[in-house]
C-alpha cells in the first residue's frame, strides 16, 4: 500500500491511496479458498470444486467483494499509522474512469483511491483552578409549601351535584355523540364524560354550549376542530355534537388535615407538607445546578478557541435550523415575528452551532485525558429511566433502544457531560451565593447551552 498527502490545509487532509493489484489478488485467493467448502456447485462434490472453476464462477463478485473490504481496511489503518483522528468517516472517492475500474476488477491494474477528511485540533486544555464560578443557591420557604398543598387541594377536589345551572369551575357529567356532515365518527361518542368548565380540555366552543345547562338538558353543539388538531382526519372539520346533561355538581374542595393525608397515601399532614418540601428543594438544586452548569459552559467557551472541523459545525447547524423551522411550521410564526430576519437567524444558529462543537470537543478530551468513563451500569439506569416514562410500552422501548446503538449512545452522552461537568467543579473555585427562588428559576435565553 502506498499512501501520498495531496493536500494538507488547517484541519482538512487529503491522501492518494494505492493497493497493489497483486495484493488485491492475495485477498481474492484467500477468499476464494475459503469458498471452496462452501458453494454448491452441479457436477461436483462438496468440497471438491476446483478453485479455478469457482473464480471463473465468482470471481468478479469476489474481487468486489474484496475491493470494499479493503478500501474499509486500508483506510482505517491510513489513520492509525499517521496518528490522526478524522472528526468525521472519511469521504472515499474512487476513480470515475469506467476502463479503470474494469482493469481493477480484471486483477489487470492497481486500486487507487482518495480519501478527504478533517482531523480533530489539538485541544489545549484550560488550568481550572483559576476558574472562579458563582453558585446561586436558594432555600424552600414556608409560604411555598402553604402554596404546594393548596395546588394539591385543588387537583383532588371532589363533586356535590346541585340542581341550578353549571357555572365555571363546575363539572358537568354528559353523554354525547358526534358528527361530521351528518354521519357519526370514530372517537366522537362518550357516556358518562366528565366535563369541568373552564378548564379548555375539549376543542374551542364545546365548554361554552354547555354553559348554564341543568341536569336533564339535551342540546346541540355545533363547533369545529382546529386547523392544528393532532388527528388529521378532523382538522379544521365543522362537528356537531348531539348532548345529554346526566349531572351537574359544584367544586367541592378537601379539608388540609390528616384524613387527606391518608388520601394521598401517606399518614399526617405534616408528611404531605415534608414531601412537598423535598420536592420543591429537588427542584431548586436542580436549578442551582443547571445555572453553575451553565456558567461553567461560559468559561470553558472563553477559555479555548481552536479551529473547528467544518463538517462537525455544519452537521450541527442544520439539527438546530431544522428543529427551528419544524418547530415554527408548526407554530405558524415566522422570522419576523421575532423581529429577525432568515439570515440574520442563520448566523446567530451558526455560530451556535459552532459553540456547541467547541464545548462536546473540550469535554471530551478532558474526558479522554482523565480516563473519566461511563460504564453500563449508569447506562443502564438511564434507559430504566427512559422505559419508565412510557407506562404500557415497555418491551417496545426497550427493543428500540437495544437494537439501536445511536439512540443508546444519546442515553449516554448526557452522563459523560455531567461527569466531566463534576470534574471540573471539584477543581475550580466556587462560592455560594443566596438568592430567592424567583431568581433562581429566572430563565435567560439557553439556546447555545451544549
Amino acid at each position: 500500500m502506498q499512501v501520498t498527502e495531496t493536500a494538507n490545509e488547517g484541519l482538512k487532509r487529503e491522501l492518494k491511496v494505492v493497493i497493489d493489484a497483486k495484493e488485491l489478488d492475495q485477498r481474492v485467493s484467500k477468499r476464494l479458498d475459503e469458498l471452496k467448502g462452501e458453494v454448491r456447485l452441479k457436477g461436483f462434490r462438496p468440497g471438491k470444486v476446483p478453485v479455478d472453476h469457482i473464480r471463473k464462477v465468482y470471481g468478479r463478485s469476489v474481487m468486489a467483494e474484496v475491493l470494499q473490504q479493503a478500501v474499509a481496511e486500508t483506510s482505517q489503518k491510513v489513520l492509525s499509522d499517521r496518528a490522526e483522528r478524522a472528526a468525521f468517516q472519511p469521504d472515499i472517492a474512487l476513480s470515475e474512469d469506467e476502463s479503470e475500474i474494469e482493469n481493477v476488477m480484471s486483477g489487470k491494474a492497481d486500486l487507487s483511491y482518495t480519501m478527504s477528511f478533517e482531523v480533530l485540533p489539538e485541544i489545549k486544555v484550560a488550568d481550572f483552578g483559576k476558574f472562579k464560578l458563582e453558585k446561586l443557591v436558594a432555600e424552600v420557604q414556608p409560604e411555598e409549601i402553604d402554596k404546594g398543598v393548596e395546588q394539591l387541594l385543588e387537583g383532588n377536589l371532589s363533586y356535590q351535584p346541585k340542581d341550578g345551572d353549571a357555572e365555571e369551575g363546575d363539572q358537568v357529567i354528559i353523554d354525547f355523540v358526534g358528527k361530521i356532515d351528518g354521519e357519526a365518527f370514530e372517537g366522537g361518542s362518550a357516556e358518562d364524560a366528565p366535563v369541568v368548565l373552564g378548564q379548555g380540555r375539549f376543542i374551542p366552543g364545546f365548554e361554552a354550549g354547555l354553559a348554564a345547562a341543568k341536569a336533564g338538558d339535551k342540546r346541540t353543539i355545533e363547533t369545529a376542530f382546529p386547523e392544528d388538531y393532532p388527528a388529521e382526519q378532523l382538522a379544521g372539520k365543522d362537528a356537531v355534537f348531539d348532548v345529554t346533561v346526566k349531572q351537574v355538581g359544584s367544586p367541592v374542595k378537601p379539608e388540609a388535615n390528616d384524613d387527606f393525608a391518608k388520601l394521598m397515601g401517606m399518614e399526617k399532614l405534616s408528611d404531605v407538607r415534608d414531601a412537598i418540601e423535598k420536592k420543591l428543594a429537588d427542584d431548586l438544586a436542580a436549578a442551582s445546578r443547571t445555572k453553575l452548569k451553565r456558567s461553567l459552559l461560559d468559561k470553558l467557551d472563553e477559555a479555548h478557541s481552536f479551529e473547528l472541523p467544518d463538517k462537525l459545525v455544519e452537521n450541527e447547524f442544520e439539527t438546530i435550523w431544522n428543529q427551528i423551522k419544524s418547530d415554527m411550521e408548526r407554530s405558524g410564526s415566522s422570522f419576523e415575528d421575532e423581529d429577525t430576519s432568515e439570515e440574520d437567524a442563520r448566523k446567530r444558529y451558526r455560530e451556535i452551532a459552532g459553540r456547541r462543537v467547541r464545548l462536546a470537543l473540550v469535554l471530551s478530551e478532558i474526558g479522554d485525558t482523565n480516563d473519566i468513563k461511563v460504564v453500563d451500569e449508569e447506562v443502564n439506569n438511564a434507559l430504566m429511566e427512559r422505559i419508565r416514562q412510557f407506562p404500557g410500552r415497555e418491551r417496545e422501548v426497550f427493543d428500540f433502544y437495544k437494537q439501536n446503538p445511536q439512540a443508546l449512545a444519546e442515553l449516554r452522552a448526557p452522563i459523560f457531560e455531567d461527569k466531566v461537568v463534576d470534574y471540573i467543579l471539584e477543581l475550580a473555585k466556587v462560592s455560594e451565593k443566596k438568592v430567592s427562588g424567583e431568581k433562581l428559576f429566572e430563565n435567560p435565553d439557553e439556546d447555545d447551552e451544549a
